[in-house]
């Protein structure tokens, strides 16, 4: 007897149906599975025997054929042994072909019975409601962020007998709800602006940063506050929209990342990869591709501390995601996109003993050693971080204030007014933010007066800034004219925007 189950599996972050069938025949008993099984899904035919057993239901000892359709494509993980043992079910009549049609089912079975959760529930979710399912069964631990998404009845099960039961009518599962705005409602952070002391103007920097969602890089001595400065940026950082937030846990589903109990990611995400990283870790990849750490920072931050020190292949594979939002993995069987649309925040030292250029202590790093130092950050990657700030070491009269200067709370109150009118301003468009504007959307918004015109003109020719940085400069002056609610980009605007290029600069001497 034949029998057809609907399950579901992820390639990158997109789930697609994957039909089990289960084929009940005569002969000497054997368990196959075919389809481009894995390691996981082979083992599947012990767990799934155990489970059906020791759930009091019998288990067929004749042949047995599972195919994992469509066959071309590996499947790989946990999440078939459940609809793999209802399929079996099914092809006994214990449970009717037909009410299987309309339902997506997934889980790990345990020996016993129990059912396990299991990876990218959430992808599976957003899918089913694409594809007009009636419904999915899948763990219970799984049916908070399943659920998160409207128009789909999520039906939360933890033992096998409790699935076959509510297919086969004896028993009733009830769906389950939950409130979207309690999903990914940002919480309150403990870390604040206001509790670095001094360093105006690399918060004024990390303001335009963030009401652009420019990338940036702070220069400075050990000990100035870069690492302090740069764990506070997300606190001045807009929450994210229910379509980020949908996104973004997208990819922490996929990894089995999220948070115990928790629906979608609530705050935007921070990620810090230590200088060893490889260029695998930081953008995805393996043998089977995965997500590297510029896509679990998608619509938040990726922060690399002491960035000379990263591997310089390492820091060129940030090129690519940088200037196109997503990352492409090709291997010789699949193709993989991850969405990468982070913001870098970058900390580095002046010169390898950190000092060169301060005041009150002397630098004992040779010139060739200051080049080689800086140039592990090679010219196309500073292109594309938009914002270099000097941070330089905190006054005795900064540390000594009682007051630690404007809070998160009070500069993101302007970041997000910047970002509605960006909203404005793009709302036909398929970008959010001014530092994703193409040549074409900087020629059209970032008009400037002859002034300013100017202005930039002896700017490239003194200080040799490329296309890119100039590029670059129009774009953070519309976003420092957004802060202002100017409507037009003034001279003001424009000068500001060129200090932001002090590594440019220095490098044009």
């Amino acid at each position: 007897m034949l029998a057809r189950v609907l399950s579901s599996a992820v390639i990158g972050i997109d789930a697609y149906i994957v039909e089990v069938e289960v084929d009940i025949s005569k002969g000497l008993p054997n368990f196959s599975t075919v389809g481009l099984p894995e390691g996981a899904v082979r083992e599947s035919k012990e767990r799934v025997k155990a489970s059906i057993k020791n759930s009091g239901y019998d288990f067929p000892s004749d042949r047995i054929t599972v195919n994992l359709a469509p066959a071309d494509i590996k499947k790989e993980g946990s999440a078939f042994d459940l609809p793999m043992a209802i399929g079996i079910l099914a092809a006994t009549g214990i449970i009717s072909n037909d009410v299987l049609r309309d339902y997506l089912i997934l889980g790990e079975l345990s020996l016993d019975g129990l059912i396990r959760p299991v990876k990218g529930a959430l992808s599976v979710s957003v899918m089913a409601r694409e594809m007009n399912m009636k419904g999915i069964f899948l763990p219970m631990e799984n049916a908070t962020e399943a659920a998160a998404v409207e128009g789909i009845d999520v039906f939360p099960v933890s033992v096998l007998s409790q699935v076959v039961e509510a297919l086969s009518g004896i028993s009733n599962i009830e769906p389950f709800h939950t409130d979207p705005e309690d999903v990914f409602k940002p919480s309150d952070g403990e870390m604040d602006l206001s509790d670095v002391l001094g360093q105006e103007n690399v918060k004024r920097a990390m303001e335009i940063a963030a009401a652009g969602g420019h990338n940036m890089i702070m220069i400075g001595a050990p000990g100035a506050g870069k690492t302090m400065l740069a764990k506070r940026f997300h606190t001045i950082l807009p929450e994210l929209s229910f379509q980020e937030a949908l996104e973004t846990s997208k990819v922490y589903s996929v990894m089995g990342l999220l948070p115990r109990g928790s629906g979608l990611i609530k705050t935007r995400p921070f990620r810090a990869p230590h200088h060893t990283i490889s260029d695998a870790g930081l953008v995805g990849g393996g043998q089977n591709p995965k997500p590297g750490e510029v896509s679990l920072a998608h619509n938040g931050v990726l922060f690399l501390d002491e960035a000379p020190e990263f591997k310089k292949n390492v820091l060129e594979v940030l090129r690519q995601p940088m200037e196109d939002g997503y990352v492409t993995i090709t291997r010789a069987a699949t193709t993989v996109t991850y969405p990468a649309n982070f913001m870098l925040v970058a900390a580095m030292n002046p010169c390898p003993c950190g000092f060169f250029g301060d005041p009150k202590r002397e630098c004992v790093c040779s010139f060739p050693q200051i080049q080689r130092y800086r140039s592990k950050i090679s010219g196309p990657l500073m292109d594309r971080i938009d914002i270099h700030t000097e941070v330089p070491a905190v006054q005795y009269k900064d540390l000594s204030a009682k007051d630690g200067g404007r809070s998160s709370k009070e500069i993101l109150a302007k970041v997000k007014r910047a970002r509605e009118i960006q909203a404005e301003r793009f709302q036909r468009t398929k970008i959010f933010k001014n530092a994703d504007m193409n040549s074409r959307q900087i020629r059209k918004f970032c008009e400037v007066d002859s002034a300013s015109e100017v202005l930039l003109e002896r700017a490239m020719d003194r200080l040799g800034f490329s296309a890119r940085a100039y590029s670059r400069i129009l774009k953070i002056s519309r976003t420092i004219a957004d802060l202002e609610e100017s409507p037009e980009i003034k001279s003001d605007h424009v000068a500001e925007a060129i200090q932001y290029r002090s590594l440019d600069r220095k490098m044009a001497r």
